[in-house]
């Protein structure tokens, strides 16, 4: 940005990602404008387990950069004043056979040589962490520490009013309807205004943080941003009393060969959040008797959730890169569109936000998302 020239950013989407950036934008003293079709945090945001983690993330690069936005929550956090929206205590999750067990001890040493603090614990550990379960057979367990989840709603919310309160402008309700491009040199073009069906507004640059609907919106320029189709399913219970007492995240195995395992956590307001299967999986079953099904399954291991009821959740698409990786930057053709595009948006909001406002306000090229520039699709 240059010097004593204001900057007025159009952000489109206000999930948890979008959110981010106009706050951090908005903290550099940045005109932010926000449009989000729905409400704020309506999309993916709102489907989301919402584990703070870097344990499957491949390759070490890809890794660090989930473990580097995960020390950043705390401070992200505090300067929100979000005090109950985030929960600590770690992942624990434990498997039943031979073979996963062989699986579980390899992948801890891996991600304690890249320094990642996980470790293997015992049977008795299992079941003084958390007393309430009931986890049959355990062949290996592991304890990640440092893990968490969060509530996303809350978190945009917060990130929203502050954006807000240094003069930002948000817009519900609000489609992009198209993008007024001019020429940019003989191959380039930038953007001068964003379409809405309340008019143009004008703008230094855009932010695309819309999630799915990123690819459509992309293509308004001419760029091919291109997804794959990501369905998943989360089931919410009515109010329970506390369930954990000391990890925050259960991952816990099949009760039979056929059906995948399941994941579950528990928000500020006692509800849990059950789900089945890794993070990628696809699952478009958004059904009551799946939503009772994945309940009591949940039962089985942790007995003080028998008489909950389970409420289901409509199917929600994640965004996914065809690649799995995050998609960040101005591409060369459009060098004032950003694009903020990624599966693991809970995790990486914080850093994201951060490295896209250096990137947006400053002019810079942050060498760590390199892998990730939109020009590898094209």
């Amino acid at each position: 940005m240059e010097q004593g020239k204001a900057l007025h950013v159009v952000v489109v989407g206000a999930g948890i990602v979008g959110a981010s950036i106009a706050y951090h934008l908005a903290q550099r003293q940045v005109a932010v404008t926000i449009l989000e079709r729905q409400q704020p945090g309506a999309g993916a945001s709102s489907h989301s387990f919402a584990w703070l983690n870097a344990f499957s993330k491949e390759p070490y690069a890809y890794h660090d950069l989930n473990r580097r936005s995960m020390e950043l929550w705390h401070r992200f956090a505090h300067d929100l004043q979000v005090t109950n929206g985030v929960h600590w205590g770690g992942e624990m999750h434990w498997v039943h056979t031979e073979a996963e067990a062989e699986r579980l001890r390899q992948h801890i040493q891996h991600l304690q040589a890249w320094g990642y603090p996980a470790r293997l614990i015992s049977a008795a550990e299992v079941q003084r962490l958390e007393p309430g379960l009931r986890p049959g057979t355990v062949r290996a367990a592991s304890l990640g520490p440092s893990d968490g989840h969060i509530e996303p709603e809350k978190i945009i919310t917060a990130c929203l009013g502050h954006a807000q309160a240094q003069g930002a402008v948000l817009h519900t309700h609000t489609a992009v309807q198209g993008l007024r491009l001019q020429r940019n040199g003989s191959t380039g073009q930038r953007v001068q205004a964003v379409q809405t069906a309340q008019g143009d507004i004008a703008c230094d640059a855009v932010v695309l943080a819309a999630g799915t609907d990123t690819t459509a919106l992309a293509a308004l320029a001419g760029l091919a941003v291109p997804q794959e189709e990501s369905p998943g399913v989360v089931v919410r219970t009515d109010v329970r009393p506390r369930l954990l007492h000391a990890v925050s995240v259960l991952y816990m195995p099949s009760i039979d060969t056929v059906r995948p395992e399941i994941h579950l956590r528990q928000l500020a307001d006692g509800s849990v959040q059950i789900g089945e299967g890794s993070q990628e999986s696809l699952a478009r079953d958004d059904s009551q008797a799946h939503a009772d099904a994945l309940l009591a399954r949940a039962t089985h291991y942790l007995p003080a959730l028998a008489g909950a009821r389970a409420i289901p959740v409509p199917v929600g698409y994640r965004p996914m890169p065809r690649d799995g990786f995050p998609v960040l930057g101005f591409p060369e053709p459009v060098p004032n569109l950003y694009l903020a595009l990624m599966h693991s948006g809970v995790t990486l909001a914080p850093l994201v936000g951060q490295l896209a406002a250096t990137e947006i306000v400053d002019g810079a090229r942050v060498e760590s998302l390199a892998p990730y520039r939109p020009e590898r699709f094209w």
